[in-house]
């Protein structure tokens, strides 16, 4: 009943939803009102479609438009990192811009959106009721003209006359998240694409292992803003440097320059301590943001940095410090109260403790605004009271 959205009553009836909000209450209520005139399976299709869209717009600009399946608008990547995404395609690299790029598992059109504008693209995913919102989907963006579709198994489909290869392979199965570096098809599949098309890249979790990426391969971890959204992984064709990190929408990159190695400082916190992006942290680029930032590290194996200046980048938050000293709650819950802090944002990274009870004890009281670091420097416990920058 689900591809019967897209017949001439499905589209009426997702017409006449079009703005709901419906809480249980109003759902069951526009169900009651609605199955006189439509066959009662459609109805609950559409009412979910209709959550599905409300859901999607802060993917899509063009939810209302669209279809989606709960699976796929989970897994599906937004206009935005998509469209940051489809940007490595452009040129020779991905076999001239003639070739088809082949859109594999492409769920519910999210990259296909993207890839498909002024490219010839193939769409194949086994699911046709996907693969139909897919190209539903496409249209709604206009990006359908060079869309050819499939349904069929990824491993089935034959990539002769193929320039360039996009797979975002499942990461989830029976509606249970798959563990780390799993998927389906396994990553190891979708790495050997590159035997057969050099130009190959592939959407992954970002809690990926790094170690699980071949040599010759980039790894690019991509954020929007301070959100770690996913992983990117380029065949060697399409690769230009081993490890990325990249903030969106700006788009900030940060890599290792060449030639650019060696020990960092590890000292005391500074006046100023940087809190660097996910990105950053996942593509194993702390150091090399130090290097750029001139800062130091506080502890070897924690990723926060600090500075006697205030230095501010795309790819860390930077806070003043206001207190810095050895972690004792009944210290730090004295100092909050004379700083008259009442609210706080508690970041623990490198020891173990429950936050909310840390935050319960420290008896928070005040008008005040503050984030309170509790960490290692140097290998000892350690706690810092942090004052925002912006405020």
């Amino acid at each position: 009943m689900t591809l019967a959205l897209l017949s001439a009553d499905g589209r009426a009836l997702l017409d006449r939803l079009a703005g709901e909000q419906a809480g249980p209450d109003r759902a069951l209520e526009l169900a009651r009102s609605l199955r006189g005139r439509y066959p009662p399976d459609l109805v609950a299709a559409a009412l979910t479609q209709q959550a599905l869209r409300v859901a999607a717009r802060e993917k899509f600009s063009r939810a209302d438009e669209m279809l989606f399946t709960r699976a796929g608008l989970q897994q599906a990547s937004s206009e935005l990192t998509a469209g940051h995404a489809a940007a490595r395609y452009a040129g020779a690299a991905a076999g001239g811009s003639g070739a088809v790029v082949a859109d594999l598992c492409c769920g519910i059109g999210g990259n296909l959106i993207a890839l498909g504008a002024g490219r010839r693209v193939l769409a194949v995913d086994r699911d046709p009721v996907t693969l139909a919102f897919a190209r539903h989907n496409a249209g709604v963006y206009r990006a359908a003209d060079g869309l050819a579709a499939v349904a069929a198994d990824v491993a089935e489909i034959p990539l002769a006359g193929v320039g360039a290869v996009f797979i975002d392979p499942a990461r989830r199965a029976g509606g249970r998240r798959l563990a780390a570096g799993r998927s389906e098809p396994p990553l190891a599949w979708c790495l050997s694409l590159a035997g057969d098309v050099p130009a190959v890249g592939i959407k992954a979790a970002p809690g990926l292992p790094r170690e699980l990426v071949p040599p010759g391969w980039e790894a690019e971890f991509v954020a929007v803003g301070r959100d770690l959204k996913e992983a990117l992984l380029w065949s060697p064709a399409l690769a230009t440097t081993a490890s990325r990190a990249t903030i969106l929408p700006a788009g900030d990159t940060l890599i290792r320059a060449p030639g650019e190695e060696g020990e960092i400082a590890v000292a005391a916190p500074g006046a100023f301590l940087m809190d660097p992006n996910p990105a950053v942290t996942r593509s194993g680029l702390v150091e090399d943001l130090a290097r750029r930032l001139g800062a130091w590290k506080i502890d070897p194996q924690i990723a926060f940095l600090s500075a006697d200046r205030e230095l501010r980048t795309p790819f860390a938050r930077t806070l003043r410090v206001l207190e810095s000293a050895p972690w004792h709650e009944r210290h730090f819950s004295r100092k909050l109260r004379e700083l008259g802090i009442g609210s706080a944002d508690i970041r623990r990274r490198g020891l173990a403790g429950d936050v909310e009870q840390i935050h319960r004890r420290l008896g928070l009281r005040g008008p005040g605004r503050a984030t309170i670091v509790i960490t290692r420097v140097s290998g000892r416990p350690w706690g810092l009271i942090c004052a925002n920058l912006d405020g």
